[in-house]
């Protein structure tokens, strides 16, 4: 009883979960493009250069540190949605997550090779890696059944509406 009110909140934050991992993956390439853009190229291989002379231990810091910066960010979002600017605020907190998502990906695909040396933190990245995967496979039936009521093709009621409404809108279309 309690596994089946539990399921909707696992499947949104599995969903939330996923959405995180698009995020890094979609964030990654568009990062690497800027870096094409902006002498970031140069500082990626200084960066890396430097990264390979560290311990494992200080490269935690340095994928760790860039974060830093961002926190302010969020307290202006914050700050912002306590005074009912609205539209700005959710401007700047989906900015700082875009930019710290991508800030750090960029960070991690530099120092990834140092940090998995150390032993709980290769853990952590196996888990989560793990984690990502029962994710996307908790949600991949709901993503399946929600295409299926789009395409209008399932035999329940919502395919059948669906349908209904396809053949409505061809109608009117057909009668301009």
């Amino acid at each position: 009883m309690m596994r089946r009110l539990l399921k909707p909140l696992w499947i949104l934050l599995a969903v939330i979960f996923l959405i995180e991992a698009w995020l890094w993956d979609h964030l990654e390439p568009i990062v690497e493009r800027i870096v094409a853009w902006i002498p970031f190229r140069a500082f990626k291989r200084w960066l890396s250069e430097r990264v390979d002379t560290l311990s494992p231990a200080m490269t935690l810091i340095v994928f760790a540190v860039p974060v830093i910066p961002l926190f302010p960010l969020k307290l202006v979002g914050l700050w912002l949605l306590a005074n009912e600017y609205w539209i700005s605020a959710i401007v700047v907190i989906v900015l700082g997550k875009f930019v710290g998502v991508g800030v750090t990906a960029f960070i991690f695909d530099v120092t990834r090779p140092k940090l998995l040396k150390m032993q709980w933190f290769k853990k952590i990245y196996e888990f989560i890696m793990a984690l990502r995967a029962r994710a996307a496979a908790l949600v991949e039936p709901v993503k399946r059944r929600i295409a299926e009521m789009l395409r209008g093709d399932g035999e329940g009621w919502s395919g059948r509406m669906l349908r209904l409404i396809q053949r409505f809108r061809k109608r009117v279309h057909e009668a301009r």
